[in-house]
Order: structure tokens, then sequence, then C-alpha cells
């Protein structure tokens, strides 16, 4: 089924609002894999990322009536899944910042050069590694990391998401960052 025209996905989206269980399972399964690559960003493990899918994935069906076929059905997804992985880490009050660190650093640059992955040089890794070396982030470092990097907020959007100020927000970027290239570094040398 050719989800990127327009007609086929509102024919598919009404179906499922319908209730026509076929259409939902095609729905479902167009996406599965790439949302489980989404959760197991912010999870601990690859049963959390699991379990956050099905959580997801029930939201979605909740409020497809809600989808106006503007964007992307995916994008659309995806956002209802990162949203609902942060609502899961939140829940579980595991995304916790430190606060004190608050203004001071609210004008500062963490795009230091020293502190950017080089990419190349990491290219030996396979996929999988690389996400078991971001799963090892605290919930905090990672879902940041996350947000700027993968999912492309500004610090100024996390910082409404999270609740954190700015300043936190890029110090745990640029943490996180360093701890990734530590865990790289390591990586490389085995």
């Amino acid at each position: 089924m050719n989800l990127t025209d327009k007609a086929t996905v509102e024919r598919l989206v009404k179906k499922c609002v319908d209730g026509d269980r076929q259409s939902q399972h095609i729905l479902y399964k167009a996406f599965y894999g790439k949302m489980l690559s989404v959760c197991t960003r912010y999870a601990r493990d690859y049963d959390e990322a699991k379990d956050l899918v099905q959580d997801s994935f029930i939201k979605v069906f909740l409020r497809l009536k809600g989808f106006e076929n503007k964007g992307s059905l995916e994008g659309w997804i995806r956002r209802i899944v990162v949203n609902n992985a942060i609502d899961y880490l939140r829940a579980k009050r595991e995304i916790l910042v430190n606060d004190d660190e608050s203004d001071i650093f609210e004008n500062i640059e963490y795009e230091d050069p020293q502190v950017e992955i080089d990419i190349e040089k990491y290219k030996a890794l396979k996929a999988q590694k690389v996400m078991e070396l971001i799963q090892k982030l605290t919930p905090a470092y990672r879902t940041v990391f996350n947000l700027y990097v993968v999912e492309s907020y500004t610090h100024q959007e996390i910082s409404e998401i999270l609740g954190i100020n700015i300043g936190t927000s890029k110090s745990n970027l640029a943490k996180a960052k360093m701890k990734l290239r530590e865990m790289f570094e390591k990586e490389l040398l085995k």
C-alpha cells in the first residue's frame, strides 16, 4: 500500500477510525518498525521500547480521527510516539535534571567543536551498538540528546516540553555528547 499518496492515506485513516481491524493492522505494520526505533532511543531496553510502541499505537488509534491529512501521517504518528515516550519518562520521574545550573548557562553555546562527535570516525560501530551506547546515557541526557539531535527540536522547544530552562537543556546536550564520545572511544579500543 502506498502511504505517500494522500488519497490512499485518507481512505486508510477513515477505515481505521471506523474500526476496520484489517486497516488498523496495515497501519500498525507499516509504521511499527520506525516507531520502535524511535522508542528504542528513549527507553532503557528493548522490552521497554516495545511496551512504549504498543502504548503509543493505542493513543494513535484513539486520536486518529483528529488527523487532518495535512503533512505526513508518519510525522503525525512520530510526534505522538515521542510525546508518549517523554510522558512515560516523566511519569516514572526519570527526567530529573539539575536546575541548579539555571540561568548561569543561559547564554553559553555548547556547540564546542571538541564535543562534537566525528561521525566518520565511528562508522565502524554497528547501529545496534550505537543504540546500546545511547541507552546507557542517563534518562535526562538521553532525552535531551534525542530531542535535539534526532528530532531536531530547538533548546527553547526542549525547555518547554521538559519543563526545564534552556541552559539546562544545553548543558545536558553537551554532557551527553561528551559521555557518548567517551563511550565510543572505549568501544573502538576493544
